[in-house]
């Protein structure tokens, strides 16, 4: 891997192809974004699978919430991982906790193999975790490639200090990719202080609905006429921290 690769964290088909359009390395599809990503449904996969020729790593999280899970929610996630697969996707988002707070090494691995020959990367599960320095060592021993962190933080801007440390203890054994809060405005910053060759973003923007009509009386589950509000990826945002990154690539 050459320069500084930008993945963009869609959660829904178009927000996919405007981060491809606007130079995005890799997308990480996802559904349910109040939740912090689960994973999106067959038709969204397999979609994106077509419409994308970048790099598709696809959720593997049954729910919201902790990163403890039932049996029959990890049966769940071993089943979603053969159906990306055989989808032609080329990695998955995935993690799984004890409840210590540590990896569940087991667990993780088992996914990890299922998984090949597509990459894995562990989650800001990796964030909930007890203790940083001894989780990097329990990642690498899954077989993940790479951690998504915001160094046990809010954002990786306030997180800085430990993505920069576990980009020195990780050394070439996996990646270390930062995100979180992440802007055109602060991503040569996280890039430079970190050591990271990887960032992650969403780069959100709210787009009016194109409903003529609008019902003020009920709402779906959401905020009181946000139904009318269109979360999805800003292309001109993606295309600012695509030069920002390229600059420093050079």
């Amino acid at each position: 891997m050459s320069g500084i690769q930008l993945e963009i964290c869609a959660y829904d088909i178009e927000s996919a192809t405007i981060a491809q359009k606007n130079g995005a390395h890799r997308v990480e599809l996802c559904a349910a974004p109040a939740s912090g990503g689960t994973t999106p449904g067959p038709g969204t996969i397999v979609t994106a699978r077509y419409l994308l020729s970048i790099q598709l790593f696809v959720m593997i999280r049954p729910r919201g919430g902790d990163f403890l899970y039932t049996e029959q929610e990890f049966k769940t996630m071993l089943k979603d991982i053969e159906f990306v697969k055989n989808a032609g996707a080329d990695g998955v988002v995935t993690g799984i906790l004890k409840a210590d707070g540590s990896i569940d090494i087991h667990r993780t691995s088992m996914l990890v193999d299922l998984a090949f020959p597509m990459q894995v990367t562990f989650h800001r599960a990796f964030d909930m975790t007890d203790n940083p320095a001894r989780a990097l060592e329990d990642v690498i021993a899954t077989g993940a490639q790479r951690i998504l962190t915001s160094g046990k933080q809010e954002t990786a801007v306030q997180g800085e200090k430990t993505i920069a440390a576990l980009v020195k203890q990780a050394g070439n054994r996996i990646s270390i990719m930062a995100g979180s809060g992440i802007t055109s405005e602060n991503a040569a910053e996280i890039i430079h202080l970190t050591g990271v060759k990887e960032i992650h973003l969403s780069a959100k923007k709210t787009y009016p609905s194109a409903m003529h009509y609008a019902n003020p009386n009920l709402s779906m589950g959401i905020a009181k006429n946000q139904e009318y509000q269109i979360i999805r990826a800003n292309g001109e945002e993606i295309r600012r921290v695509k030069e920002k990154i390229s600059r420093l690539s050079q």
